[in-house]
């Protein structure tokens, strides 16, 4: 079944298929290799071809305008919008004195910091018994919680609206 012509096709075809890889290998290589061999641009300075213009350099002189301070929304602030905010909260956190996956928010404005007792806080709020949940503490907590206590358990991203926080922790004052 295998003769000699048949083994030397074989072997013909495979040398031809290597041959045929190696000098297509060899040729990517040369095309789009970016070598540190000499002659391959060190030293050179490399210029751009052309330049989109994004604004960066007249922004990078100026400071972003900043929206209205906490203080000035939290006074204008609606408990009934903030109750309806609440409802992204429901799922961790309870207002009838009982804890959840989060502890519950019955007077939690203007209350010490992880006093809740039975909740097992993260070690982070725990150490911060001391400080008290003002107004403008639980703006920046619930702004970005891991961003304003590293270690925290909350894992919700935060409420990125200004009014929305000042809203929620109107209403969450309200709740005894």
């Amino acid at each position: 079944m295998f003769d000699t012509m048949t083994m030397t096709k074989v072997t013909g075809a495979v040398c031809g298929s290597l041959l045929v890889y190696l000098f297509a290998a060899w040729g990517a290589e040369s095309l789009y290799h970016v070598g540190h061999d000499a002659g391959h641009g060190e030293g050179e300075e490399i210029a751009q071809a052309y330049s989109i213009d994004t604004g960066a350099e007249e922004a990078a002189g100026e400071t972003a305008e900043a929206g209205p301070d906490f203080a000035t929304v939290f006074a204008a602030a609606d408990a009934a919008a903030g109750e309806k905010v609440f409802a992204k909260c429901k799922s961790c956190h309870k207002l009838d004195g009982s804890d959840a996956t989060g502890p519950h928010l019955n007077g939690i404005v203007n209350k010490n910091k992880g006093t809740s007792a039975g909740y097992a806080y993260s070690e982070a709020l725990a150490a911060l018994t001391a400080d008290v949940w003002s107004p403008e503490n639980l703006n920046g907590f619930l702004e970005n919680p891991k961003g304003y206590m590293p270690g925290t358990k909350m894992s919700f991203a935060g409420l990125p609206k200004v009014e929305d926080r000042a809203n929620l922790i109107a209403y969450l004052a309200t709740v005894q």
